[in-house]
């Protein structure tokens, strides 16, 4: 699978080829306020295989945590593209930011539901778990 995409303003693209390791949505609250309120919307793929093409992201990293993620976003607008967890060898792609949504993501489980505000949608049949699936 190919995966293309940037930010709003049109500063940073990018290209994530492989295969997808998880298509999911994230009710953690940690992702909740990166997204404003929301699940967070996520494709995991190969980090290898993924590139910045145009421009170059800023990133943040919480001092104040353990195992903290690098977040990758556009200096001038803002939009979050990436996340780089602790683990190797992965990148989370955010599906907001992907030139057509609807025809690359398929979400097969939510995770971190135990954080699950009431008006969040989980699809009927979804898998979900309180906490990431072994």
């Amino acid at each position: 699978m190919k995966l293309e995409g940037g930010c709003y303003c049109g500063n940073l693209r990018y290209v994530a080829e492989g295969e997808p390791m998880m298509m999911a949505q994230c009710h953690c609250r940690e992702c909740q306020y990166i997204t404003g309120g929301a699940p967070n919307l996520f494709i995991a793929m190969p980090i290898d295989e993924h590139r910045y093409t145009k421009g170059t992201p800023k990133q943040f990293r919480r001092s104040d945590l353990e195992r903290p993620v690098t977040r990758e976003f556009c200096p001038e607008c803002g939009t979050h593209l990436a996340t780089r967890p602790a683990r190797p060898g992965v990148i989370i792609v955010k599906v907001g930011t992907l030139d057509d949504p609807a025809a690359a993501y398929r979400p097969t489980v939510a995770i971190f539901t135990i954080d699950k505000q009431p008006y969040h949608q989980i699809p009927d049949g979804m898998a979900s778990f309180e906490r990431r699936p072994g």
